[in-house]
């Protein structure tokens, strides 16, 4: 087998064929969380995100009640379950962590006025702002599970240097702290995913990396339209785990066969994530033989499931 550049290239155009898929996504939890508006138009907005995704999974991505936390300025609006003060949010993901299973997926969208501040970045909130050093803390308890964070905030991109990880895909509404003016990413964010316009190839199927496309040219059409200077440059760390999550995992299948499929199909992407997370402690030939091996397997038994009627 190939080794070093060329197996890593064979291994990436590979992976980019194989397209979405929902890796072991049997259940999808979210947790929201919007900030303080600080003046009303930004609370309604912000509270109007928060209701619209809320409505998104539980109508479309089948979320069960106890697998959906808003957590917002005002906790006596309609549909959200508690203030979103620190301690609020630390037993949210706690309480999420006791439901989830290996395989999961966990949304989490913060909404809000947001400072770049290295580790001590933050999303404004009622009380003691939680630090991108305490959200990265609390995402420990989700080792097993695909994450999608959102920081739909001004000055956010710090962000993504303290929650990256094996299994995140970490979406910042500006590529760096400096960009600190009013953020328009969340709001095209949510549009996206409440409309269905994200689904670019209208296959049903929406991934994170639809979602994020989405928004990022929302935001840039509205200031060409607005004949402004784009001050706000959003940033996916992941891109390749981006296009393979998706929102809702795709009912599973009646055909005994093509479920099997399916199952032998998931234990190869699981095997796949588990190759990836040890990455750093592996030689680099062995890793890359590996590697290979795995994409090829998973590009076959993906063929065998579309050949049986099913959908990988």
């Amino acid at each position: 087998m190939r080794s070093g550049p060329a197996a890593a290239a064979c291994a990436a155009l590979l992976l980019l064929a194989l397209g979405p898929t929902s890796a072991r996504a049997q259940r999808t939890h979210l947790l929201v969380v919007t900030g303080l508006g600080g003046a009303p138009e930004y609370s309604a907005a912000f509270l109007s995100q928060g209701a619209a995704l809320m409505d998104v999974a539980a109508r479309q991505w089948n979320v069960g009640d106890s697998s959906r936390i808003w957590l917002a300025e005002d906790a006596a609006h309609a549909g959200v379950t508690a203030r979103a003060t620190r301690e609020a949010v630390a037993e949210s993901f706690l309480r999420l962590s006791r439901q989830v299973r290996p395989g999961d997926v966990l949304v989490v969208a913060l909404i809000g006025h947001g400072s770049g501040e290295g580790a001590q970045s933050r999303v404004n909130l009622p009380g003691v702002d939680p630090t991108a050093a305490e959200y990265a803390g609390w995402l420990a308890g989700f080792a097993r599970q695909t994450v999608v964070f959102v920081v739909g905030a001004s000055g956010s991109g710090d962000f993504a240097v303290h929650l990256k990880g094996p299994g995140r895909v970490i979406v910042t509404a500006t590529r760096t702290p400096f960009e600190r003016n009013e953020s328009r990413f969340s709001a095209a964010f949510v549009r996206g995913l409440a409309s269905g316009d994200a689904d670019a190839d209208k296959d049903g199927r929406l991934t994170v990396l639809e979602s994020y496309a989405f928004a990022v040219r929302e935001v840039a059409r509205r200031y060409q339209e607005e004949r402004a200077m784009l001050t706000e440059h959003a940033l996916v760390s992941d891109s390749t785990l981006a296009a393979r999550t998706v929102y809702a995992a795709p009912a599973a299948s009646a055909d005994p066969r093509v479920a099997q499929l399916i199952a032998e199909l998931r234990e190869l992407e699981a095997r796949l994530d588990r190759l990836k997370a040890r990455k750093g402690g592996t030689p680099v030939a062995e890793y890359d033989r590996e590697l290979e091996a795995l994409l090829v397997a998973i590009a076959e038994k993906s063929a065998e499931v579309r050949a049986a009627g099913g959908r990988p």
